[in-house]
């Protein structure tokens, strides 16, 4: 085997395990601050340990893993005054990305968005935290694509990765998928039907505003014991 061939095997093999790993992390199979152990690791997806380190090397670039001196890698947290920094910056750049996606996105674009929306209606009715994150994954790289600017996708795909279990926590909030699918729906129309930039704004960060709220009442509960 050529050494392309065999960088053409690797490489897909280490975006799977990034991807299972990234949903057990989600999914909350290893908890927050936990250690995740390179051999358990190995055994588990049933992979080398280059593809491991590989794998938790994306990971550790995407926020979801830090590496800790002595201890190695484990599943990385938030402080509650870092999740009000990452949502000061979310909504900030959500805004401003509705905005631009009702004054830039073409009508197969916005066609797109609706579509989306759909799926993500869907899934919220799941109650799969995996499903309703994917969905919503979804749901923004159309929006991002529509709002023609690579360098919000790129900054906002950031603090989303960095968000994933904040997202689930707020998410897992009695209510709050329903209230969701209620604000999505806004942004849906003011910036995809509508075409209003202002209303679209608007509908963003009152989304990102109630998110943030959600997980963090969330976060002070469980930091309270309660």
């Amino acid at each position: 085997m050529t050494t392309d061939a065999v960088r053409r095997t690797a490489a897909p093999l280490r975006q799977e395990v990034v991807n299972a790993l990234r949903h057990d992390i989600v999914a909350q199979e290893f908890r927050p601050g936990e250690r995740l152990v390179e051999s358990m690791l190995c055994e588990r997806y049933s992979v080398s340990r280059t593809v491991v380190r590989e794998a938790l090397r994306q990971l550790e670039s995407e926020g979801l893993v830090r590496m800790i001196a002595n201890r190695g890698p484990e599943v990385a947290t938030l402080s509650i005054r870092e999740a009000q920094s990452l949502y000061e910056v979310r909504r900030a750049l959500e805004s401003l990305a509705g905005s631009l996606f009702a004054e830039r996105a073409t009508g197969v674009q916005c066609t797109e968005l609706v579509a989306r929306f759909s799926a993500i209606k869907s899934a919220m009715a799941s109650g799969d935290p995996v499903k309703r994150l994917e969905a919503k994954d979804r749901y923004y790289d159309a929006l991002f694509e529509g709002a023609g600017n690579p360098e919000i996708a790129r900054m906002l795909r950031s603090v989303h990765a960095r968000t994933q279990m904040l997202r689930n926590l707020s998410l897992a909030t009695p209510g709050r998928a329903v209230r969701t699918v209620a604000e999505i729906a806004r942004i849906t129309a003011a910036s995809a039907v509508i075409r209003d930039p202002e209303d679209a704004r608007i509908a963003c960060e009152e989304h990102v505003t109630a998110a943030a709220h959600a997980a963090l009442t969330a976060m002070r509960r469980l930091e309270n014991g309660n």
